[in-house]
């Protein structure tokens, strides 16, 4: 499938019907399209990366300021799941304390993006666990430089 990056970008109406009858909701297909937080960030102060049982491979970086998580961008090497819900992580987490974003669970993305195919559902956790590693890794390097 390694058209379908192409695809994307050149025929968004036909992957948007491709994921539409695999089982993705329109609010799901959307972040998948737009990709709105893919990307790096140069002045992170947080960057943690992790791989799924599936394969797929998330790097998270986070912009850190008086613990309220000020910028937040990801890179996926995935499926179309597994970017939606990356996408969708990375928005609920702007704006939030460190420790608001390390209580976001599964749910709550879920929610956001309203529906995945039931063996696309690990995706969601992925980009969950993702967020929780660095989130620790961030603490655990504030609390030993303090």
């Amino acid at each position: 499938m390694s058209d379908h990056h192409e695809l994307s970008t050149e025929n968004p109406e036909l992957i948007r019907e491709m994921l539409l009858g695999s089982g993705y909701a329109e609010k799901a297909i959307d972040y998948y399209l737009r990709r709105e937080h893919m990307g790096s960030l140069p002045d992170a102060n947080q960057i943690s990366e992790l791989t799924g049982q599936c394969g797929d491979t998330m790097k998270i970086f986070l912009k850190i300021k008086n613990n309220i998580i000020q910028e937040a961008k990801i890179q996926v090497l995935g499926c179309p799941g597994a970017i939606a819900s990356a996408m969708a992580a990375m928005e609920m987490v702007k704006g939030k304390s460190v420790e608001e974003a390390a209580a976001i669970r599964d749910g709550d993305v879920y929610k956001i993006i309203e529906q995945l195919p039931d063996q696309k559902q690990h995706c969601i956790r992925l980009s969950i666990k993702t967020l929780q590693q660095a989130l620790e890794e961030y603490t655990a390097k504030k609390v030993a430089s303090s």
